[in-house]
């Protein structure tokens, strides 16, 4: 049997999913590029900087969706009202330019649809058929949607996802509750459990939640960063830890 080569140790694993288990990663950041973009443009004109990869890395990348408004615009010297959390996607306010996000993430979803990277879907066989328990956790409220999607909802034993977290008032990564909530989820201590992520602030999650091992999953070429930033190996394919000693 193949092993899924983390410490013996483990007994869980937590997976993130954008990017991790699913290529949504990138329609995540085009749709945030292009909210911002439209926004900074509107505010600042044709001189306005644009929205980058290192800030979508730094700022937005695994925060939930009001907290990557909240992150990025603060890094500009820019504050909004929060508006209430249905506040429609014209307004100007953290919660309305983060439903306008996630109104062009599902617009982008919808046309080019979704699909989860064939290494993972391998390495989350092996873990399972390894005895070992699995969650999916992520700030998306999309989650659910997109499991279903890509057909892989048993494969999991517990989600924790932007609906579970506001429901049970956690903050998002880089604080580590959600994972933490996860491994109570799945009746694990946190050193029991290893982290599987791509984001910089699901490295310090990891970290600051004190887990038993982080894995960095590297597919932007920031393996540096994720290392800088709590991961204790990095791969830019999950299926590479298949077979490890």
């Amino acid at each position: 049997m193949t092993t899924p080569g983390l410490p013996q140790s483990i007994r869980a694993c937590l997976f993130d999913l954008d990017g991790v288990i699913t290529r949504t990663a990138v329609v995540h950041a085009a749709a945030w590029r292009e909210m911002f973009d439209d926004f900074l443009e509107r505010r600042e004109g044709s001189a306005f900087r644009p929205f980058s990869d290192e800030d979508y890395d730094r700022y937005v990348d695994g925060r939930p969706r009001a907290d990557g408004v909240r992150t990025f615009l603060a890094s500009r010297g820019i504050e909004l009202p929060e508006g209430p959390p249905d506040d429609g996607p014209g307004e100007e306010t953290v919660n309305g330019l983060g439903n306008r996000k996630n109104e062009l993430l599902l617009a982008k979803i919808h046309k080019e649809g979704v699909e989860a990277y064939p290494g993972s879907l391998r390495y989350l066989g092996t873990v399972r058929d390894a005895g070992l328990k699995t969650a999916v956790v992520s700030s998306s409220a999309n989650c659910r949607d997109i499991l279903a999607a890509v057909h892989i909802e048993n494969m999991f034993d517990a989600r924790i996802d932007g609906v579970v977290a506001r429901e049970r008032g956690l903050p998002g990564k880089p604080a580590p509750d959600t994972f933490l909530a996860a491994a109570h989820d799945l009746g694990e201590a946190p050193a029991a459990c290893a982290v599987f992520e791509d984001a910089q602030a699901g490295m310090d999650a990891g970290r600051a939640g004190r887990f038993g091992y982080v894995v960095g999953v590297d597919r932007v070429g920031q393996a540096e960063a994720l290392r800088a930033h709590g991961a204790d190996t990095v791969v830019e394919d999950l299926a590479e830890l298949e077979g490890r000693s």
